[in-house]
């Protein structure tokens, strides 16, 4: 008798919108809370943002632990929908008005970097790979 059990479902992926995301981690919008309605198809998680300018995509939620300005040089840089910085990290005054400036929603929560890609995952929202 096999020692683990086999899960037969898949999770349905779809696009979540700012707002679900914002609502999935527990966070609170910091900037563009009006776009809560805008569509995010991907999410990417990383706090090297060397890597994250090397996704290629659109609709892209940016997952990061790194709160300052150069987080949201490279949202700017790679056309990131919405920015979600994790494990309640102080936003700056600076980064909130680039943010804002950019178009760019700003959430912050206080879960871990992983458990809020998990959360997120689990609730649909695609992996970039």
């Amino acid at each position: 008798m096999p020692f683990f059990l086999t899960v037969d479902r898949q999770l349905k992926q779809f696009n979540m919108t700012v707002g679900e995301i914002c609502s999935s981690v527990n966070g609170n919008f910091v900037s563009g809370k009006e776009k809560a309605g805008h569509e995010i198809e991907f999410a990417f998680a990383s706090d090297l943002m060397s890597d994250v300018l090397t996704v290629k995509c659109d609709n892209l939620l940016l997952i990061t632990g790194l709160a300052n300005l150069q987080t949201i040089r490279t949202a700017e840089m790679s056309d990131a929908g919405c920015i979600l910085i994790v494990r309640d990290k102080s936003v700056s005054d600076e980064m909130q008005k680039l943010a804002s400036e950019s178009g760019i929603p700003l959430i912050t929560c206080c879960t871990t970097m992983f458990r809020a890609a998990g959360e997120l995952y689990r609730a649909g929202l695609k992996p970039v790979f």
